[in-house]
């Protein structure tokens, strides 16, 4: 018998309290915020979906392998252990640990980068795009047309587009630092990408002589759409779908703190032995040793355990049935969103949510706050505010999509949190028509997104 209702493959064995408010209480805490949900408490938060970045729950072996952890300076056994967790997952000899997802980024893309340089993605996600930048290089996206429209069906809109990575890698001859693939594609709404366009980017970029980089830190759900989506694919594991999109890039990098099912930590690894080297020597002025980078004992333990709790079957498939779950009731409601649901997020189509606010006024944004207003909910915004750019001359660049991310935690929320969700998009609905825009009126160079100030419009 199959069941309608989706349970949670675990059992609940320790709690931490939610801090309950007032929408009175709630106005007051987003107006000291300057309006922006990162700038908010989390005790002021009722229901986190800001990230799933190092937000989940660990597992009961993941507690018990932390009371294990080796903190040795060098050579550490729960180093070993991280080490060949990675080696067996990625088939890449040589791995460097970094305290998160961002740390690896920099050390490869600040390496390769440079004034003049090219990167070129299916879509960069902020701090790779950030960090590509900040040395001086352009990131370049390249998303097949159908996952730039979030009403569009189609069971990859992750990939990425082949016919213009091609002429792309012949324009920049020379210049090109990585292609590098993200799987999920988080910024183009947590869409998942087919392996045959992997086995398609690795073609291409052989040809050209091109590094290829995977952005890999949601594989395992990638993963259980290419089992489920892809011909041919049904039989295999997950994690054999993974190891094989793995075998086609020249190296990876992960913030353990999505798939790696860990609050800290992440790596990089890969195949070439000089490039290795060079980037070792990044880690170690920056992160620490090669044998813990910026990582405690206890947090290579529990990455090692969490590399290989997130292939469970049980698991990614409540995974993946639960973030649908949440997809489902909001589209029964009328909420446009990007479809079809992806992996580890719902998210909202602001642009079509809010058609009388145009993107100078940041429509995703005044979602997040009335998210939050309504039902004590932190989300992010993913367009124009994160992606959008202030030019010299006071004039701005806005995203193509204006969405807002609803990242669901893993293991942390029931499905009563997730009604709850649902609850506060009736009264988004039906008070759609009121929402006002917002304007930036303080932000930094890079991402700003994390640390603007806003105020709403009159």
């Amino acid at each position: 018998m199959k069941h309608r209702t989706i349970i949670e493959p675990f059992r609940i064995k320790s709690v931490e309290p939610i801090g309950l408010s007032t929408e009175a209480q709630r106005a007051e805490q987003l107006k000291a915020a300057h309006y922006n949900p990162f700038l908010l408490r989390s005790e002021d938060v009722v229901i986190d979906l800001m990230t799933d970045s190092g937000t989940g729950a660990m597992s009961a072996h993941q507690w018990a392998g932390v009371m294990e952890g080796d903190e040795a300076y060098a050579g550490s056994r729960s180093w070993v252990r991280m080490e060949k967790a990675v080696q067996d997952l990625t088939g890449m000899r040589h791995v460097l640990p970094t305290h998160q997802g961002r740390a690896a980024e920099r050390i490869i893309y600040g390496h390769l980068g440079g004034a003049g340089k090219v990167f070129i993605s299916n879509t960069h996600f902020d701090t790779t795009r950030a960090n590509i930048e900040y040395s001086g290089a352009t990131a370049i996206d390249i998303p097949i047309p159908e996952g730039q429209d979030p009403a569009a069906q189609h069971p990859f809109k992750g990939n990425m587009d082949l016919e213009q990575l091609d002429q792309l890698l012949k324009q920049h001859q020379g210049r090109v630092g990585a292609v590098i693939l993200t799987v999920t594609n988080n910024s183009g709404g947590g869409q998942p990408v087919s392996l045959a366009n992997a086995e398609g980017v690795s073609a291409i970029c052989k040809r050209h002589g091109a590094l290829f980089m995977l952005d890999c830190c949601r594989v395992a759900e990638n993963s259980w759409f290419v089992k489920h989506r892809e011909a041919g694919m049904g039989n295999r594991s997950y994690r054999e779908i993974a190891q094989r999109m793995f075998a086609l890039a020249d190296g990876a990098v992960m913030s353990a703190k999505k798939d790696g099912m860990v609050n800290m930590g992440g790596f990089l690894a890969l195949r070439d032995a000089d490039l290795a080297e060079a980037c070792t020597n990044l880690l170690i002025i920056t992160e620490g040793f090669t044998t813990y980078g910026g990582l405690s004992g206890r947090d290579m333990e529990a990455i090692a355990t969490g590399l290989d709790e997130v292939f469970d079957p049980h698991y990614l498939d409540y995974r993946i049935r639960s973030t649908t779950f949440l997809g489902d009731r909001l589209h029964e409601l009328g909420v446009p969103l990007m479809r079809p649901i992806g992996g580890h997020a719902v998210y909202i189509d602001a642009k079509a949510l809010y058609p009388h606010i145009p993107p100078a006024q940041y429509p995703g944004q005044a979602l997040v706050c009335e998210l939050y207003l309504l039902g004590g909910i932190r989300s992010v915004e993913i367009g124009s505010v994160m992606f959008g750019k202030r030019l010299e001359d006071g004039t701005e660049t806005y995203h193509a999509m204006e969405l807002v991310r609803l990242a669901i935690p893993r293991r942390v929320y029931t499905q009563s949190h997730i009604e709850y969700v649902a609850e506060t998009f009736e009264e988004i609905m039906r008070t759609r028509d009121r929402a006002k825009g917002f304007r930036i009126v303080k932000e930094p160079r890079f991402l700003r997104h994390f640390t603007a100030h806003f105020e709403p419009l009159p």
